[in-house]
């Protein structure tokens, strides 16, 4: 029996793409996100007007801190197991197959939280406008994107973190 030739750009297979935990956000605020992990599909793709990552949450982990942004969209598609989406509305009960849009500029902040026993697997998508400001409302962080595209994170007053 032969095995099939992996896929060549532009198709792969995800799982050959790296899973890493890292999160860009401060030093103060980086433990409760070490238990999700990335793998960057869309920055592997070369993909560059917006970003797709299939985010794996482990048992007590979330998908970062609450938060809601000025100019960006954010999609994402429940790919494997339940999820709770925290919203200023409230929590709600993801299972797989659901799905969740956060339009820019609703102010509606949102995080996902693994609080079972198995993993939880999500397709995450999101566009790259600049000039993108992030507002989390549980913490006293704010950033914004650079023209470098990368974010900087401050408190709300202002004070670099």
């Amino acid at each position: 029996m032969t095995t099939p030739a992996k896929p060549r750009l532009p198709a792969f297979d995800p799982e050959d793409v790296s899973e890493s935990n890292f999160t860009s956000y401060p030093q103060l605020h980086r433990a409760a996100n070490q238990m999700r992990y990335n793998r960057r599909l869309g920055e592997h793709a070369g993909l560059k007007n917006f970003g797709v990552n299939l985010t794996r949450i482990i048992p007590g982990g979330q998908s970062s801190l609450r938060h809601a942004h000025s100019r960006q969209d954010e999609f994402v598609f429940v790919i494997e197991g339940e999820v709770v989406l925290e919203t200023d509305s409230g929590a709600q009960v993801l299972t797989t197959g659901m799905c969740a849009g956060f339009p820019a500029g609703s102010g509606d902040a949102h995080r996902f939280v693994n609080r079972t026993t198995r993993d939880v697997r999500l397709l995450v998508i999101g566009d790259r406008t600049p000039d993108d400001v992030i507002s989390y409302p549980d913490v006293d962080m704010h950033a914004v994107l650079g023209p470098d595209g990368v974010y900087k994170f401050t408190t709300k007053a202002g004070e670099p973190l």
